[in-house]
């Protein structure tokens, strides 16, 4: 009775080959039921110390997303990036060097591609067409190459696919026109009243406002972080070595220290004021006063590069950091959501050279690049475009396979037709 419903009856738990691997499971959804059946299996049997069945288990612990759950995580995602970008805005230079970036696109002699600066504009006003409205985007490849193992030759033309036109010139200019506006006005409300003036604040809130919609590619983007990155990790490594030598060479107690250093990190005079205060600590830290004061130049030094005040630089941290963190959780909820559609994917490409579980690394990392450049407001779901990108992966890592030196993809099938 049993085996006529569809169960099959088996006297010991199959390994996850044979469930994933079966002829059953030629879709999404079969895939789907082989990785629950798996946990169901798995929850039975008992704990496993296999890495394989415990992966294979916890996916399949991950409910899958509604079209409506893709849209909140992408806007999770969005929210966070938008958040990045309006702390980078209170960088000093951060916004000029990326209008230098595009007025070199608009170099008549020498333009540069749009794409390479930027991908698009976040409007979370914007309308999203529905599922049935949309349609899926149409990469240049077709189903025949990518069935017989082969990818693009190259990144630059996954980027040119995903792209699709790149943004709109004119678009580009009218809010590229605005920022260059308001970055003037705040530079003039900062030179006439102070950065810390209301007036100030008011300004550079207003460009962070027409900043934080760019979506810069990630050469861009990841070079205004890192520049808040590396300044932030000097000024801590400086205030790590005041701290060590009042903490631990002058026994200075550490809640003393920590309450009357921060803000006086580059204060010359900062260490004169708090052996006035602290007499019993004057003998102990004078030995120390050049040591201690070489570390207040550095920090002095990290300021007057980056423009801001420590406290400052902190704050855009901070918020960066936010920004990414959000960024990052949200990310990672949509790629273990879709872990099962790469293995749906995978077993498609077994016997051609490459382990299935190489397999499905390669997939995991073109599901992640997918997450990276998905764009829920056109309408498709995100299975939909992430197959493509998916896909690419594993084929590229075949045709990659073994090679010293990689050889394209259209040579490669001339040299299968040549034997």
């Amino acid at each position: 009775m049993i085996n006529d419903m569809g169960i099959s009856v088996v006297e010991e738990a199959p390994d996850e080959d044979t469930l994933m691997m079966s002829d059953h499971s030629t879709d999404e959804s079969a895939a789907e039921e082989a990785v629950a059946a798996l946990a169901a299996v798995e929850s039975d049997v008992g704990r496993t110390t296999d890495p394989v069945r415990m992966y294979m288990r916890e996916m399949g612990t991950v409910e899958l997303l509604t079209r409506e759950g893709e849209i909140e995580i992408a806007k999770r995602i969005e929210e966070g990036t938008r958040e990045v970008m309006s702390a980078l805005a209170y960088l000093p230079g951060a916004v000029e060097s990326i209008l230098d970036a595009y007025d070199t696109t608009q170099d008549e002699e020498a333009p540069g591609r749009l794409s390479d600066l930027f991908s698009g504009f976040i409007d979370p006003d914007e309308g999203i067409p529905g599922v049935a409205e949309a349609e899926p985007p149409e990469p240049e490849v077709s189903d025949d190459v990518d069935e017989d193992g082969d990818g693009s030759d190259d990144e630059e033309e996954d980027d040119s696919t995903s792209n699709e036109g790149g943004p709109d010139p004119e678009e580009a200019r009218a809010r590229f026109e605005q920022i260059r506006e308001q970055n003037a006005a705040a530079h003039a409300a900062i030179a006439a009243h102070g950065r810390g003036s209301k007036e100030a604040q008011e300004e550079l809130a207003r460009l962070a406002e027409l900043f934080s919609p760019i979506k810069l590619v990630p050469k861009h983007f990841e070079r205004l972080v890192n520049q808040v990155r590396i300044s932030v990790e000097q000024v801590r490594a400086q205030e790590k070595a005041v701290m060590q030598l009042c903490v631990k060479k002058a026994r200075i107690p550490r809640k003393t220290f920590i309450k009357a250093f921060p803000g006086s990190e580059s204060d010359p005079q900062w260490l004169d004021r708090f052996a006035g205060e602290h007499p019993k600590y004057a003998d102990r830290l004078e030995p120390l006063r050049a040591d201690i004061q070489r570390a207040q130049r550095k920090i002095a030094f990290e300021e007057e590069m980056v423009c801001l005040p420590v406290t400052e630089i902190k704050e855009v941290n901070r918020r960066l950091s936010i920004g990414e963190a959000k960024a990052r959780h949200a990310k990672k909820e949509m790629v273990e959501a879709n872990l099962r559609l790469v293995i749906s994917i995978a077993k498609k490409y077994t016997n051609r050279g490459l382990q299935f579980l190489d397999l499905i690394q390669e997939g995991n990392i073109g599901l992640m690049k997918a997450v990276d450049k998905f764009e829920y407001r056109r309408g498709y779901k995100f299975s939909t475009y992430a197959t493509w990108w998916i896909r690419q992966a594993i084929t590229r890592s075949i045709a990659d396979q073994a090679r010293t030196i990689r050889i394209p993809v259209h040579m490669i099938e001339t040299i299968n037709k040549l034997k």
